[in-house]
């Protein structure tokens, strides 16, 4: 039971060196109600093509919301997942799919961390390589939810 405790904890000190040594981008001015509008509308115009119920979220550079939405049917569940895919694209400056990435090559102690969302669909918001905000979505499958907030960080 101590080494399965010692191997966890060496392994989540690991990890969090690991990504915390990459380069992260450095933060900017956070967005304004009215970009976090238009990243909002750029995200629902892309799930409503495909047909798809979601919640989007955006938030500025310290993951506090500034712009919810729901779309009908859409799953309860999604409204806190959408605003915590954006908080942590927003917090750790990077996709919440490289959580996913993380969890993969150093396994489940990535978690630790805390506020990790390790599903795609948080992505942050950039300006001249710096971080703004970020926009999150929950409804669909990860990849669908990453394919309509890239959309909408396209439409700042």
């Amino acid at each position: 039971m101590k080494l399965q405790l010692a191997t966890a904890v060496a392994l989540a000190a690991c990890t969090t060196l690991a990504i915390a040594q990459d380069r992260r981008p450095d933060y900017g001015p956070s967005i304004t109600l009215a970009t976090a509008k238009k990243v909002a509308a750029a995200t629902i115009a892309e799930c409503q093509k495909n047909k798809w119920n979601v919640a989007v979220a955006v938030v500025d550079t310290h993951g506090a919301l500034l712009y919810f939405e729901r779309l009908e049917n859409t799953q309860y569940a999604s409204n806190d997942i959408a605003i915590g895919k954006a908080r942590a694209a927003a917090t750790y400056q990077r996709p919440t799919r490289a959580f996913v990435d993380a969890i993969a090559k150093a396994g489940p102690a990535v978690l630790s961390l805390g506020a990790i969302y390790a599903s795609p669909g948080g992505v942050p918001l950039m300006v001249e390589g710096k971080v703004v905000g970020a926009v999150g979505v929950s409804g669909v499958t990860g990849d669908q939810d990453e394919q309509c907030a890239k959309a909408g960080a396209g439409g700042m």
